[in-house]
């Protein structure tokens, strides 16, 4: 038996891959490929209540989740649904509803935006997280905790 000393919770260092997919099946994210998410449960790597579907998992774990986006992500805001002058794109670039593009935010970190519509002079944003809206398979596989 695992003590609860090597599951993950709060503050435990965790090594794990991880894949997000949509409910159609499409792939969002996975490190599965590649070198596994190395993080500190709590430092911001993961947003709070995804990484609260992991807390409890211990080394070797296999698990398959279902997740409501805005469960995981929040909850849809219409103030984040906004206008942008086209003119504020970048140069060439051509907009098409759907596209997720990242923008920069005022604190100078980048925030993802989805292309809503797309007229003459504006572009309509929506700044809420383009996977809040969504149903989602997770697949989580813990190498390591400690």
């Amino acid at each position: 038996m695992t003590s609860d000393t090597t599951k993950i919770g709060p503050g435990r260092q965790v090594c794990l891959h991880l894949a997000i997919y949509l409910d159609d099946g499409t792939e969002v994210l996975s490190s599965f490929d590649g070198e596994p998410m190395r993080f500190r449960c709590g430092d911001g790597t993961l947003a709070p209540d995804l990484e609260r579907l992991l807390v409890d998992l211990e080394p070797g774990a296999d698990e398959q989740m279902l997740a409501d986006g805005a469960a995981l992500f929040g909850a849809h805001n219409a103030a984040l649904v906004q206008r942008v002058p086209k003119s504020d794109l970048p140069s060439g670039f051509a907009p098409e509803p759907g596209q997720v593009i990242q923008f920069q935010a005022p604190g100078g970190q980048e925030t993802p935006g989805t292309i809503l519509s797309v007229n003459d002079t504006e572009v309509e944003v929506d700044f809420n997280h383009p996977l809040a809206h969504r149903g989602l398979r997770l697949h989580a596989q813990v190498i390591a905790v400690s």
